[in-house]
Order: structure tokens, then sequence, then C-alpha cells
């Protein structure tokens, strides 16, 4: 039996490539007229999509029609679809076409020369892909009784070399090998290896006093592993790559390097889509990119729980996967979901399972129905439930029910803003929209607020998302930013490791970009809860010490006491070491809450780049506790003491403070 051929002219595309494209049907049977022919470009609309033409030939340019092998040409009629963001494309014939005869989808310039088939054709999708489906859907009948569609496919390759990448941990260890991924681009970010045949990179260290250097070709991977580096010397550190072709100049992120270490930095989201790849129906393909292309270290699911959005079947494909991707010492993978409950109240959640194989709490079932009830039905380790978009008008929580044992971090930025405070107060990335159709910021959900009132969490961050309540977000006015990132400080790279770092606090958020942040006061790191009852000299003066090492040159170090800030740093560089100490007594800074818990301070880290990305450390805490009396053998020695003892309680006094401020040598070191 004859079969159809279906074969694209070229054959393959470089993403983002402008061509005109032909899609050629070689029918095996004869097509009676009126035969109708449905054609689906298999986009859906987005920037990184394939361009979606038009049907009007007057436009002269990223057109659709069709061509019949006698060079008549016929018009498409534009069929919208509710399942599809795009239309697709129907022609129906004016006269039989026979056996072995051509049917030409013609994408691009309506009149093809040289020239004009490039300079007004269409762009290709901007996204590598084996094998890219196009469909083309016949009716032989004419009354809309479509079959199996033909199919036809395409290889879009990486385009021409732009962008040297360079994949590094973020903390090493003096004299301690790791390896580093360089990874060569196009300007959309697939690998590549297309570039001239004679270019050679350099790659070298900055801040090294004897700079090595080595001498990298461009492998036809697009990537290649460079094993055993390592430094002599603590500090901060990035590599370099410079293209002696186009003498550009690419650095890493930064390599914060330390005399002696036992904590790592892993990067990653907990809530946030891909931007290129469906995480809900296209999971398997999701994961991938998340750990091979942007060289995530963790990822969660976040996909909304409702049926619609999550089927069951979909959930049990998620699971699976989370389980097959979850891999020690290279990926570790979350299983969670988005829970919506009562506006102020509850808001907008990320549930977390600390352990694979759950299944998905569906708000329809009464036992799930509201968060105390998911609450009671876990231990605190089980779940962790992160409040997100909490200032989004419509959508917020006003922390009011606030949990400290389940809600242990909070969101405070992701791709539709920052929910730090309201932009009256000095947010630079506040949540608004454009026109009345979006989502303003609203005061409630304000992250400082709920701080001043004692309310304590870390901070991580979203990535984009444009499903559930946010699907209208993305084709609207509402102010998108760039994707958000969280880095988690854990002693392994594991699944169990990094859930324990969330729930201490051990985390913090910045607005896409690998910035480095170290915050410690008295010794302790971000997300510590510190009290004057076992440090005395923290009612005297709470020293601050810490590091941050940018992407870009630092524009300002701010650091917050109770919402204000109090001291702020610059650097005519990328990265510096700090010590602040906060003299104003204890009980002058202390903020009274309105129960009966003791007076308390907060503080944490702002980062500004000259770029304008940005970071948050998690706060630390400080309690105003009473100090308890010394027990005394008599009721006199209580009243009156001596001399001798009030100069030896300053002794032990000076001593305390002395050892508040050597807390943080070996930090700093």
């Amino acid at each position: 039996m004859r079969r159809s051929i279906c074969y694209c002219d070229p054959h393959h595309a470089f993403a983002g490539e402008v061509n005109t494209w032909k899609f050629v049907y070689t029918t095996a049977v004869a097509l009676p007229k009126k035969t109708r022919l449905k054609f689906d470009l298999m986009s859906e609309g987005r920037d990184i999509d394939w361009e979606v033409p038009s049907v009007n030939l007057k436009k002269g340019q990223n057109v659709l029609y069709a061509e019949l092998e006698n060079g008549k040409i016929l018009t498409a009629t534009e069929v919208e679809s509710p399942e599809k963001f795009t239309p697709q494309f129907e022609f129906v014939l004016q006269d039989k076409l026979e056996a072995g005869s051509t049917f030409t989808v013609v994408i691009g310039a309506p009149k093809l020369t040289d020239d004009t088939k490039v300079k007004k054709g269409t762009r290709a999708q901007t996204t590598a892909q084996r094998r890219r489906t196009f469909q083309l859907y016949v009716d032989t009948s004419g009354k809309g009784h479509f079959e199996d569609p033909e199919v036809f496919s395409m290889d879009i390759r990486g385009n021409v070399l732009s962008v040297l990448r360079v994949i590094t941990p973020s903390f090493v260890t003096r004299n301690k090998r790791f390896d580093v991924i360089v990874r060569f681009e196009d300007r959309f970010g697939n690998l590549t290896s297309n570039a001239p045949d004679d270019t050679l990179i350099e790659l070298s260290y900055e801040q090294l006093r004897e700079n090595l250097t080595w001498k990298l070709f461009i492998p036809e991977t697009g990537f290649i592993t460079l094993p055993n580096l390592y430094f002599n010397e603590p500090g901060v550190y990035t590599i370099q790559l410079y293209n002696t072709k186009t003498k550009e100049v690419f650095k890493s992120a930064p390599l914060k390097c330390f005399a002696e270490n036992t904590q790592n930095l892993f990067w990653g989201l907990v809530h946030g889509e891909s931007e290129r790849i469906d995480s809900t129906e296209n999971i398997e393909s999701c994961l991938r990119h998340i750990r091979d292309e942007k060289a995530f270290n963790f990822f969660g699911i976040s996909a909304f729980e409702n049926i619609e959005e999550t089927s069951n079947e979909v959930w049990k494909l998620i699971t699976q996967n989370v389980a097959e991707f979850d891999e020690a010492d290279r990926f570790s993978t979350f299983l969670g979901f988005q829970w919506q409950g009562v506006t102020g109240e509850e808001g907008i959640r990320q549930i977390v399972y600390a352990k694979e194989g759950k299944q998905i709490l569906r708000k329809k079932d009464v036992k799930y129905n509201t968060l105390k009830k998911i609450y009671k039905s876990f231990s605190p380790k089980e779940i962790i439930s992160i409040p997100c978009f909490t200032m989004g008008k419509g959508f917020e929580f006003n922390f009011k029910e606030f949990d400290p044992e389940y809600e242990r971090v909070v969101e405070i930025y992701n791709a539709w803003g920052s929910s730090e405070c309201t932009k009256k107060e000095g947010n630079p990335r506040p949540i608004q929209a454009q026109g009345k159709a979006g989502v303003q910021e609203s005061a409630e959900g304000s992250i400082q607020k709920a701080l001043q009132n004692n309310y304590r969490f870390g901070f991580v961050a979203g990535g984009l998302d444009d499903r559930g309540v946010y699907a209208d977000f993305f084709r609207g006015d509402q102010t998108q930013y760039s994707p958000g990132l969280t880095g988690i400080i854990a002693q392994e790279h594991s699944r169990a490791a990094l859930a324990e770092a969330l729930y201490k606090r051990s985390c913090y958020a910045t607005t896409g970009e690998r910035i480095i942040v170290g915050l410690y006061l008295a010794g302790q790191p971000m997300g510590s809860e510190l009290d004057t009852s076992e440090k005395h000299g923290l009612m005297i003066n709470r020293h601050i010490s810490g590091y941050v090492a940018g992407t870009k040159p630092l524009k300002s170090v701010e650091i917050i006491r109770n919402g204000t800030v109090i001291h702020t740093l610059k650097s005519d560089t990328y990265f510096l070491n700090f010590t602040y100490d906060d003299m104003t007594p204890l009980a002058k800074a202390c903020i009274t809450p309105k129960d009966k818990k003791p007076p308390f301070v907060y503080y944490y880290l702002r980062v500004i780049q000259e770029d304008g990305n940005m970071a948050w450390s998690s706060p630390i805490w400080v309690d105003l506790v009473p100090l308890k009396p010394s027990p005394k053998k008599n009721s006199k020695a209580l009243a009156k003491p001596s001399k001798k003892a009030l100069l030896l309680e300053e002794d032990i006094e000076e001593e305390e403070d002395e050892d508040d401020f050597d807390d943080y040598d070996d930090v700093e070191e």
C-alpha cells in the first residue's frame, strides 16, 4: 500500500533563523474537490516559539499559503481552537488532486527570491529541538471529519556561537579540587558548535598570582568538562573565558574559596516553571532541561492541585519522574504542588514534601480544604508550606494565621514582583500592572510588616509561573521581572539535607543571578534565633559580619534592622567582606510584641547590583530575655553585693563581650 510522503525544505533550521519554509506533502491517494487540509504549526505563541504567520498575502512577509504543482496559490483560513493558543490554517481544494501530486505549505515570503526569502521570511523557534513536528490533517469528505495527521519533522539546531558560559560550584575549599563545565551557546542559550574553524578560547582564573591559561577548541557536543581545578588561597574568584576570534570576555558567577569549609551552596527553585518546557505534561523533558541546561542543583514540582490543572494520571507521571531524577551529589528533586486558600487568611501556598511518593492534596477533599486540616495530617518536617505572592491583591496572605512549624520560609520574590514591602516604602520590583486587568500590590501581605509582628521565616525566591492564578499575567498587563533563584546552604547535596536546611532557614533569595551572600550575628548564620540569656553581650553590641560576591559590580549592600536600613556598604568591585557593630542598646532598638513574648530585633541583608539584580539574606533574630539572678547564700549578700563581687561581675561581662566578637574570626577567614 502506498504511503504519503512528508518532508521539509530546508530539512533543518537554526534556532531563531529567518527564512522561508516549505512543507511538501505528496499524497498517496487522489484527493477529491472540496477536500479540506488543515495545517498545525504546533506553536504555543510564546516569544520562544515559531513565529505565527499571517494569511494575508498583501503583507509581503511572514505569511502562510499553499502552492500546487501547477503553480496555483491557495489562501488559508485561520481556524481557532479552544485547546490552542495559536490558530490552525485550513485550505480547501478547488480541483481534484491526483495521487502522487504535491501539496506544499509555504511559510515566509510570498514572492520568493534569494533576497526576500530571508529578509521577509518567518522566524524559526529559538530553542534547539530534535525532530520538531508539524501536522497536516486531511478531510476528503469536506465535512470536518479529520483523521490522524500527516507529520513533518525538522531538526532545530543551535545558531552561531555567541555566549561562553561557565558552570562552577559557588563554595570551594582551598587546595580541594573541583570540576567546571563550559557551555558554548548561541544567543538563545542553545548548545552549539557553529563557529569558525579557527575559533580558540582561552580560559584563565581571576585573582590568581600565577595566572594559568588553558586553550580550548569548540567540541561538536557544544560543551566540555574541565576537571581538577583548585585555588591555593582563600578569596573570591571568577573563571574567565576569552574568545580570541571576537575578542569577547565572559566571566563565571563568583566562587568563594574558604580556608576550611563544611558547607556548600546549592542553587535552584522549589516554585517555578520552565520557560521553555511545560513542567506538568512534559515533566521528563523539563527536568532534563533544568538539570542539564539550566544547571540547577535542585528543582521542585509546583503544579496547582486542581484536577483540571493536574490530573491523577499526570500526578502519577510526575511522582515517577521525581523519584527517577533524584540523584545525590548531582540533582535533587522535590515533590510538591500549589494550593490556593482563602484570600488573606491562607493565600497561595507551595506545599513541598520532604519525601517522594506522596499524593496530591485536593482542596475539594474535605480532609484538605483548609491549611489547618493539612497541617494536622503531617508532622512539621514532613512538609514545608511556603506562602507565595503574599502582596498580590486578591491573593494575599496577612500572616495572622502564620504557623512557624510548617511555614519555615516565605517567598519574598518571583517573576511577578517582590513582596518585601510596598513601592512607596522603596520596593524596586513591586507587584504592579500597567492596566486595570492586572494585580496590584496589597500592603496586608508585606513581609516586612509580618517580620515587625514577630513572625519568623527565611527567604526563598520563585521563578516564572504562567499556570493557575498566574495564567492571565503572562499575556496581560502585569509587570514581569526576571525569574528568581533560591540559594540553599547545606552540608551535602541530597534531598534530605536540602529539606533540613530549608527547615533551618539556611537559605536566601535572588532575582535570578548566583549572588553569594553570607550573614552572621555573633557567629551564628542567617536563619538563627539568639537571646541575651545565653549571650549577655548582645544587650550592648550585636557584632554583624559577612560577605557578598555579585555577578556584576555592587551598587549597595544594606544591613536592615527592624525594616530600616541602619548601615549601607559600598564596593568598587563585585565583592566585599564586612563587619559592623550595632552599638544601639538592645532595649532601645527592640520591638515589643503584642503578645507576651520577649522584645526582639531582626536583621537581614539586602544586596543591589549595578545591573539592578538583587539578593535578600534570611533574617537573624535576637530576643531580649531578662537575665536570671544567680543564687546567693543569704539575702544580705543578695541585697548588697561586695565590691569584689562587682569587680568580678564586670570582668565576666567584658569576657562575654569579647567572646561575642571573637566568634566571627573563623567565619570571616
